[in-house]
């Protein structure tokens, strides 16, 4: 069998008596594809670019994928999470069933909003939002929102006198604006959400002008009895901040909260292991027959310059892989995830011969919505939005703790 561009050569060595020796496999793919070369291999499609991006559509194989499944009991050791494996999730499902029935957690419900106006919270969809966990806010009231907007204008108009303005050599008129966010929170016990949006005009323009949208942050908590119960009743909990704009208007939005009510903002990272309960949830919510296809982008270790590999399946294919793994419906377990990424892996590898399980996975993207491993979130089904928040709260939450 001839051996294709970007795949690794394994010389297999011998001992002093001519026996053979095992040896280590290591994916070391050529950087020399030109920009626009595509190189296809027979079942499948390999696709290299000047970015040092390598990517693979997976065939439409779905059977295979179903016999994979049903063919095994339990998944491979050595995957990414390693030895944090667990009955359940890391986080998502704990024992008070918050995702699904019993101890075991549950796919994403669908959490429709009857409730709730879509054109209100249609604006957070198809944003890339930062995620930042935030420790409860001390003497907080939502029924001063007027105020602190007030007294936030005041300190960003300071910082400018100080040298200190985001948009250099541009004088604006930047004004603050403090809303209620009702819709967005799990039960009656949550805090209302809050959305704080910093829009700007020039000075130089007519009074009458149309005014920008310059950053939009806002706080939520989606189901955080596990924080809220056990706070004093000075503190309110808010434990998840999203960010979408400059880092620096973060940084002054951030230093204002911090020092009006003794909180703190760090950036919220999520876990590779988190990454494939993500996959795995949103890769069984039932979506529209044209939904885009499930992604999954891995980042090459060891190698001189950085190389992603992107894993694309058709939506269909990953939604019947997933019924084939889940036992229960409404119910899901660690061996589930792992037994989901196995079969992508093993049918990634027959088609491929690359080791997807050496890799670490940084990106899932859905027709749900998408996330890295940075800290980075899209929202792209407004059915599934509190479904979703529910999973990053509880992010942060355990962040905090």
């Amino acid at each position: 069998m001839s051996r294709r561009r970007g795949e690794a050569s394994t010389p297999r060595k011998r001992n002093k008596k001519g026996q053979e020796k095992a040896s280590t496999r290591r994916f070391r793919p050529r950087q020399t594809w030109p920009p626009g070369a595509v190189p296809r291999r027979r079942g499948g499609s390999r696709e290299g670019d000047s970015n040092g991006a390598w990517r693979a559509a997976a065939p439409r194989s779905g059977s295979v994928m179903e016999s994979e499944a049903a063919a095994r009991t339990l998944p491979s050791a050595g995957r990414l999470s390693g030895a944090a494996r667990r009955s359940r999730g890391p986080l998502f499902g704990r024992a008070h069933g918050r995702f699904g029935q019993g101890s075991a957690g549950g796919p994403l419900p669908p959490c429709s909003q009857e409730n709730a106006d879509p054109q209100k919270t249609a604006f957070l969809l198809r944003k890339q939002w930062t995620l930042y966990s935030v420790t409860p806010l001390y003497r907080f009231s939502s029924a001063n929102l007027k105020e602190y907007a007030r007294l936030l204008g005041a300190f960003i108009a300071a910082e400018k006198q100080k040298g200190l303005a985001v948009e250099v050599g541009v004088d604006l008129d930047i004004k603050v604006t403090f809303s209620s966010l009702p819709d967005l929170r799990g039960s009656d016990q949550d805090q209302a959400a809050m959305l704080v949006q910093l829009s700007s005009r020039s000075s130089v323009s007519p009074k009458n002008s149309e005014e920008k949208l310059m950053w939009s942050g806002w706080f939520c908590c989606v189901s955080g009895d596990d924080l809220s119960e056990n706070v004093p009743e000075d503190f309110t909990c808010l434990p998840l901040f999203l960010a979408n704009g400059a880092e620096s208007y973060v940084a002054i939005v951030g230093s204002w909260f911090q020092k009006t009510f003794d909180c703190r903002f760090c950036r919220l990272a999520i876990s590779p292991l988190n990454l494939t309960w993500m996959a795995a949830m949103w890769t069984g919510c039932k979506v529209e027959k044209n939904a885009s296809a499930t992604e999954l982008v891995f980042s090459v270790p060891c190698l001189p310059q950085p190389l992603d590999i992107s894993y694309a399946i058709h939506p269909e294919d990953a939604k019947a892989l997933w019924d084939t793994v889940q036992k229960t419906p409404g119910e899901i377990t660690q061996e589930e995830v792992d037994l989901f990424m196995d079969c992508l892996y093993s049918h990634f590898h027959r088609h491929f011969k690359i080791h997807l399980s050496a890799t670490k996975l940084v990106k899932v993207s859905t027709a749900i919505a998408s996330a890295h491993c940075d800290g980075i979130i899209k929202f792209l089904q407004s059915k599934y939005l509190i479904g979703v928040l529910m999973l990053l709260t509880e992010l942060a939450i355990s962040q905090i703790q």
